[in-house]
C-alpha cells in the first residue's frame, strides 16, 4: 500500500510539474503576442515620446550652442540658476495664478451650461451648439477675436467701460490686467469643449434616480445636489484633470496676444521655455524648464488622484 501510495503521490507531484509548464508556456507566448500587438504603438512612443524626454533630460545637465548640440557639462547649474531667477520664479507664480483662474471658472461655467442644455426642452439643441461651438475654433482664430475685443481704442470691452462711465482699460498692455485678459481667453477657448463632456456626462445618469426622487418629493436642488453632482463626480475628475494639464501647458493665445508680457506677467512656464530655447537658443536651460514643468503635471496629476478620486462615485 505505501509503494502504491508513494506513487500515487509521485504521479500527482510529477502532473503539477507538467500543469506549470504548460501554464508558464501559456503566460510566454500571451506576453509574446500582446507585445507584438503593441509594438507599433510602443515604436511610436519611443520614437515621439520617451526619446524626447529622455534627450531634454540630457540637455537639462549641458550648456548648448546655437544648434543644439552640447558644449559644456554643467550638472545642475541650470536648475540652480532658474530657480535664483527672479524671472522663473515670476513666470512659476503668474503660471499658478493662471491656473487657478481659468480652471474652477471654466469647469463652473460648463457645468451651468451643461445643466442647462440637458433639460428637455423646445429648441435645445440649437443651444447645445451654441455652448459646445468655441470647441470647433482654432486657438490662432480665437485669439485674434479677442485681440479685436481687447483692443484699447476700438475694442468692443472699452466701448461697454467707457458707456458705464469708467475710463478704458489697458487690457493686454496693463500688468494689473494682462493675465486676466489671457484668463478670460482661454475660458472662453475651454468651454466647449469640457461643456461636451459634461452634458455627456449627465445624459448617461439614467433616468430612474430622478423618477425615484420625483416619487419621493424632492426638489430640483436637492436632485441636484445628490443625485447629478455624485454621479457626474467620474466625469468631473476627468475635466479638472485635463483641464489643470492643459492650462499648465498653455500656450497659443500668450503668443498671439502678448508675448508674455507686460512686465513678464503673462510669461507662463510653456511660453518661456519656447523663448529660452527658439529665441535665446539656450537648449539647455529650457530643457531644464521643461523638466520642472513635467515635474509640476505630474505632482499636480498625483495630488489630483490621491485627493479628488476619493469623493468620485463610480455607481
Amino acid at each position: 500500500m505505501s509503494i502504491a501510495s508513494d506513487l500515487a503521490v509521485q504521479n500527482q507531484d510529477s502532473m503539477e510539474l507538467v500543469f506549470k509548464q504548460v501554464r508558464k508556456k501559456q503566460k510566454i507566448k500571451s506576453f509574446i503576442k500582446g507585445i507584438l500587438f503593441l509594438s507599433p504603438s510602443i515604436l511610436l512612443f519611443s520614437v515621439f515620446l520617451f526619446y524626447p524626454m529622455l534627450r531634454t533630460i540630457y540637455l537639462s545637465f549641458f550648456l548648448t550652442d546655437a544648434s543644439g548640440s552640447t558644449t559644456v557639462f554643467v550638472g545642475w547649474q541650470n536648475y540652480i540658476n532658474l530657480f535664483t531667477s527672479p524671472v522663473f520664479l515670476k513666470s512659476m507664480m503668474s503660471t499658478f495664478l493662471f491656473v487657478l483662474y481659468t480652471v474652477p471658472v471654466t469647469v463652473i461655467i460648463s457645468l451651468f451650461l451643461a445643466v442647462i442644455a440637458n433639460e428637455k426642452l423646445k429648441g435645445v439643441g440649437f443651444f447645445r451648439t451654441i455652448y459646445s461651438s468655441s470647441m470647433g475654433i482654432s486657438v490662432a482664430a480665437a485669439s485674434v477675436f479677442w485681440l479685436y475685443l481687447f483692443n484699447p481704442s476700438m475694442g468692443f470691452l472699452n466701448m461697454i467701460v467707457e458707456a458705464l462711465g469708467f475710463e478704458a482699460i489697458g487690457w493686454l498692455t496693463d500688468p494689473a490686467w494682462a493675465l486676466v485678459s489671457i484668463s478670460i481667453t482661454t475660458i472662453w477657448m475651454n468651454i466647449g469643449f469640457t461643456f461636451l463632456i459634461l452634458l455627456g456626462g449627465l445624459q448617461s445618469i439614467d433616468s430612474y434616480l430622478y423618477e425615484s426622487a420625483d416619487i419621493d418629493g424632492a426638489g430640483y436642488f436637492y436632485k441636484l445636489r445628490r443625485i447629478t453632482i455624485p454621479m457626474l463626480s467620474p466625469t468631473l475628475f476627468f475635466v479638472i484633470t485635463v483641464t489643470i494639464i492643459n492650462a499648465f501647458q498653455t500656450f497659443g493665445q500668450i503668443d498671439i496676444l502678448t508675448q508674455g508680457g507686460p512686465a513678464n506677467e503673462t510669461n507662463l512656464i510653456v511660453y518661456s521655455i519656447y523663448r529660452e530655447a527658439f529665441v535665446n537658443y539656450q537648449f539647455g536651460s529650457a530643457s531644464a524648464q521643461a523638466v520642472v514643468l513635467f515635474i509640476l503635471i505630474l505632482l499636480m496629476t498625483a495630488i489630483q488622484f490621491k485627493f479628488g478620486e476619493r469623493k468620485v462615485h463610480y455607481q
